[in-house]
């Protein structure tokens, strides 16, 4: 018999739509959410509990209380201070495990995370594990497609985000007329996408670029577009987003796929 799944809920819709997933496949599912971050709404139909950030020991015994072996961590969480963390005294011996790797950027502080609750027992899987129609694949989604200079600026913005994901720094960017308007760092997609009406130029409007880090673990932080990325862009006057195929997790595919044909937005997926 498959052993329940452990959920670590961050915010956004995706945490109650893995775990609908899960129990599709008739798999139960506990879900940790953290305060702050995870939404009730999302979380309400499911068993579930929420915990501070740092009270990592009391959603481990939680989790092993629940016989939940597999675990997965989905939604959008801001990285706290370390005086704000207030870890529990198992959070405390978690948090020295994961060592020098706390003040490295967001990719080598989640591949320590994997390591460490790997090193616990827990096996980490990828969202699109259980989501198995939800990574975004390859080729145009939408009625209207980039033309010459779009495709240019996807091309543009593919480079500048192999050598910044290589250092860590970024899932996104934004490319107009093949200049860099803006660069994802620590506020995340959208809070990027609302600087752009300052920086745009006149002519051609941009392109909202979104692909993985080349070194990535590809079960923690998958880049993720969805309905709210696709209302960002269109507030930001943007006419297209590119993302990496079979790389990204497409939230609600076919409502995305709708708001962003009524708003004469192209979406397309590139392999990198």
């Amino acid at each position: 018999m498959t052993s329940p799944l452990g959920i670590i809920a961050g915010g956004g819709a995706l945490p109650g739509q893995v775990a609908a997933a899960a129990q599709a496949a008739g798999r139960r599912v506990f879900i940790a959410g953290l305060e702050g971050y995870a939404e009730p709404q999302v979380l309400i139909t499911y068993p579930h509990r929420f915990y501070r950030l740092g009270a990592a020991g009391a959603m481990l015994r939680a989790f092993r209380e629940q016989g939940c072996t597999d675990l997965v961590m989905i939604g959008p969480v801001k990285r706290p201070s370390f005086l704000s963390l207030r870890p529990d005294a198992e959070g405390a011996k978690l948090l020295a495990r994961i060592g020098k790797a706390a003040f490295l950027g967001d990719d080598g502080l989640l591949a320590a995370i994997v390591r460490v609750l790997s090193e616990e027992g827990f096996k980490v899987l990828g969202a699109h594990e259980i989501l198995t129609d939800a990574l975004a694949p390859d080729g145009l989604l939408t009625r209207q497609g980039p033309d010459a200079q779009a495709m240019a600026d996807i091309e543009r913005g593919m480079g500048v985000l192999k050598v910044t994901g290589g250092a860590d720094i970024g899932q996104a960017c934004v490319v107009q007329q093949g200049i860099v308007l803006a660069l994802e760092t620590v506020e995340g997609t959208d809070a990027m996408l609302s600087r752009i009406p300052a920086v745009a130029r006149p002519g051609p409007a941009g392109v909202l670029v979104k692909i993985a880090k080349p070194q990535q673990d590809r079960r923690a932080d998958l880049p993720t577009i969805g309905p709210d990325t696709i209302r960002h862009v269109l507030d930001a006057g943007l006419r297209g987003v590119a993302f990496e195929a079979g790389g990204t997790i497409l939230a609600e595919r076919l409502h995305s796929i709708e708001i962003a044909d009524k708003a004469g937005i192209f979406l397309i997926g590139i392999r990198t």
